[in-house]
């Protein structure tokens, strides 16, 4: 399984129930990695797509304990265990906060996009991967930049248990 996401420098990646800022080039980035695979999310990242719906092309895991729940498109899991049964190897964990910390312990591979700012009142984080022993970053691409924004393409690997 592999994690996707977006961060500032403390970690950011969200505030006020939406993403910290779109760069249409990591957009791009993100939609070509994605596409073809499964997507796990939970509902209030489901809320902040284009009407609310599922990405196209990809079969979207809701992690939701609503029972209420059941948007068109996308496959509802209540719990942990029967999300990691469905989901398939190959799957990307796309957010948000609580869904990461839930699910980086079952990811080889996080394709971070460093956002190399910090956002005043941001209140969704990732798990700061550096001071993880358990992550190594092995691949930086970059400097780039979009308008004010200057970020880079890190990609972190689960180390092998010793």
């Amino acid at each position: 399984m592999y994690a996707i996401a977006a961060a500032a420098l403390d970690w950011a990646i969200g505030k006020g129930g939406d993403q910290l800022c779109y760069i249409p080039a990591d957009l791009k980035r993100f939609k070509a990695l994605t596409t073809g695979h499964a997507v796990i999310l939970g509902r209030r990242t489901l809320a902040t797509f284009p009407g609310g719906r599922p990405l196209p092309g990809r079969r979207n895991l809701v992690l939701s304990r609503d029972p209420a729940f059941a948007p068109q498109g996308a496959e509802v899991y209540r719990s942990l265990e029967a999300l990691l049964a469905a989901a398939p190897e190959d799957a990307f964990v796309i957010g948000g906060e609580q869904v990461y910390r839930q699910l980086l312990p079952f990811c080889s591979t996080v394709y971070l996009t460093r956002l190399e700012k910090v956002w005043e009142g941001a209140d969704a984080f990732f798990p700061d991967l550096d001071a993880d022993p358990a992550w190594t970053l092995v691949d930086r691409q970059g400097p780039l930049r979009h308008q004010d924004i200057s970020f880079c393409y890190d990609t972190y690997l689960r180390r092998a248990p010793r």
